[in-house]
């Protein structure tokens, strides 16, 4: 009977060894209010599995929040990443969070922001979510205004990040402008678009003591990049349910109002402009971690020529390069891809 006993055992076992070992996953969904840099600042953390690399998504602007569209964009990713979207202060919810409830352009000139109290923000948050979710490191991903403020926080902190991925990459924004302007006026005068050039004309080239000028100038530039790049499908931008209200509408629009003018400067009310203070070419130049440049061959704000140039110049243990053709400034399908590829192929081993 004892020989059967531990026969019987030993058949069990040897089956079970045979049967495939299914590991275990936990999902990972929080959308909150964090304290950071002495604010309530919104944070929403997406993943299917949370063993996986932490990315932490930095967005344009600065104003231009991400965390209120659908999963049509980076949805899929979820299997792969954890992925984590910030409205930054003065952005979405954050600025919704902490305006008061009568606040007017007293309010803007009394609460200026400043790149490096930004920088501190995302430093800060680095810290907060490698802690809470275990990691030893994350990825930075930052577009536009975000590749400022990835480019800083990866200067600054080395050691928080695997590696930075910079798409639409600024380098020196308030000289830049200057070249954008011309580019955009050399357009404008190879089609013949008279209403263009009489409005570039009338404003002159950068810099501008006026956000309004700003703006104006703006408003063509990013015509004539639509018109010679492939779009984003209009499905991208669906509001998830959650945003899609008139509070978190208005708050998104203030936002993004005040931030962009703190980000170009408004003299009259005596706002200085954040872009002045940012030139990568004189300190930042010494990376200590992988670095990773996306660019769109069409992009009129920030050219190839000029993110190339940098590119070039730029140390760093690893650092790579992805023109994109059919790719403007913005966001659309090829800049998607070649950033989960990026992250997947060269950063995930």
């Amino acid at each position: 009977m004892k020989a059967l006993i531990i026969n019987r055992f030993v058949i069990v076992h040897a089956l079970l060894a045979t049967l495939p070992i299914t590991a275990q996953t936990t999902a990972i969904n929080e959308e909150k209010f964090v304290t950071i840099g002495g604010i309530e600042q919104w944070i929403t953390i997406h993943g299917d599995d949370s063993s996986k690399t932490v990315l932490l998504f930095l967005h344009g602007g600065p104003g231009s929040t991400m965390s209120q569209y659908d999963d049509t964009i980076y949805g899929y990713w979820k299997k792969d990443f954890i992925l984590v979207q910030w409205d930054q202060r003065g952005a979405g919810r954050t600025f919704g969070k902490n305006i008061p409830a009568d606040y007017d352009e007293n309010y803007w000139v009394e609460n200026p922001l400043t790149v490096a109290q930004m920088t501190d923000d995302g430093i800060a948050l680095s810290e907060y979510l490698i802690e809470q979710l275990g990691k030893e490191k994350i990825t930075l991903l930052g577009t536009s205004w975000g590749s400022i403020l990835g480019a800083k926080m990866a200067l600054k902190r080395p050691d928080l990040f695997h590696a930075y991925v910079g798409h639409a990459q600024m380098v020196s924004p308030a000289n830049d402008l200057i070249t954008a302007y011309h580019k955009t006026l050399e357009i404008a005068e190879k089609q013949k678009d008279l209403e263009s050039i009489a409005g570039l004309d009338s404003i002159g080239p950068p810099s501008y003591d006026n956000a309004q000028n700003t703006g104006k100038f703006f408003r063509i530039m990013k015509q004539y990049e639509r018109e010679h790049s492939t779009p984003a499908p209009d499905s991208w931008w669906k509001l998830a349910p959650e945003y899609d209200n008139k509070t978190d509408s208005k708050h998104r629009y203030d936002g993004d109002d005040y931030s962009f003018v703190h980000f170009v400067g408004h003299k009259k009310m005596g706002i200085t402009a954040m872009n002045a203070t940012v030139d990568f070419l004189k300190n930042g130049l010494e990376f200590e971690l992988p670095v990773y440049f996306i660019q769109g061959e069409m992009d009129v704000l920030t050219p190839p020529e000029i993110t190339r140039a940098y590119f070039d110049t730029l140390k760093a243990p690893k650092k790579e390069y992805f023109l994109l053709p059919n790719a403007a400034h913005g966001h659309n399908q090829a800049v998607v891809d070649t950033q989960y590829k990026i992250v997947k192929e060269y950063i995930i081993e």
